[in-house]
């Protein structure tokens, strides 16, 4: 196919909606919400003191050096902070966080991963448009979701979400390239013209997303750096469907063996 540009579709903003008290319940129009769009954004998950401490350990992070691609302009990626960095562990085990992705998924969950996305001014270089569960080498999953977690303010120009609504029942659609622009729409042209939903987020706010919702993330164009924590959810009894993965390509999994708990812990913890 050429590679031209498709015409933009019609981009609107979602209301938000604020976070629910420590320890209450999400409302139910909020997780029908989710479940009809594949998407919700919460406001006000960490409070102000919070976001000043997980940030700074997420920068402390990026000055020892440690990401997956140091070289690219897209975003840098630093994955599973949990295991080895004990200020943000607490981030990805947040119960906040856990409890709201259960809620939303409505099965029982696991931690898949998490990890540190850095954009930085003036990148240049959106994430494209992608789904992220076609990447996870996950065999009978029923769930899978991501908290996007905002530690500065990220308004559209520094590189907030947009989301494509009500098409995470689309599983048929291959893994594409992060760097190109049409490909999701070469794999799905139907999508080209799809209603899409922009998110700016306010440090502090969190996104979760289906595994199947396609999103993007455009460039950085102003002088700070973005930075989100991710936490990525996945059904307690998915298995292990032999592709190759960072996560699991040390573990010496076997095909249809379930994540083994000590890597991938079950939730709550």
């Amino acid at each position: 196919m050429n590679k031209t540009l498709f015409p933009s579709a019609p981009v609107r903003t979602a209301p938000d909606r604020p976070a629910p008290a420590a320890g209450a319940g999400l409302d139910a129009d909020l997780v029908d919400s989710y479940r009809r769009n594949g998407f919700v954004q919460l406001r006000g998950v960490l409070c102000a003191d919070e976001v000043e401490r997980f940030a700074a350990a997420a920068r402390e992070v990026y000055d020892r050096g440690r990401a997956l691609n140091p070289t690219d302009d897209t975003f840098k990626q630093v994955v599973n902070v949990w295991g080895d960095d004990p200020v943000l562990r607490e981030l990805t085990f947040h119960p906040r966080l856990a409890q709201a992705a259960t809620e939303l998924a409505g099965v029982p969950l696991r931690l898949w991963h998490d990890q540190l996305l850095m954009k930085k001014p003036h990148n240049h270089a959106a994430t494209e448009y992608h789904q992220d569960a076609p990447y996870w080498p996950h065999a009978r999953s029923r769930h899978s979701l991501s908290a996007w977690v905002a530690l500065v303010d990220v308004p559209v120009e520094r590189g907030c979400m947009t989301f494509l609504p009500a098409q995470q029942d689309r599983h048929d659609i291959r893994a594409v390239d992060l760097t190109d622009r049409t490909d999701l729409f070469e794999a799905a042209p139907e999508l080209a013209y799809a209603p899409r939903v922009t998110l700016p987020l306010r440090a502090g706010d969190v996104t979760f997303h289906n595994g199947y919702t396609p999103h993007t993330a455009n460039a950085n164009d102003t002088d700070e750096v973005r930075l989100a924590h991710v936490v990525i959810y996945v059904d307690r009894d998915v298995a292990y469907d032999g592709r190759p993965h960072v996560c699991t390509d040390p573990l010496g999994l076997r095909v249809d063996e379930p994540l083994p708990d000590a890597e991938f812990p079950p939730l709550p913890r």
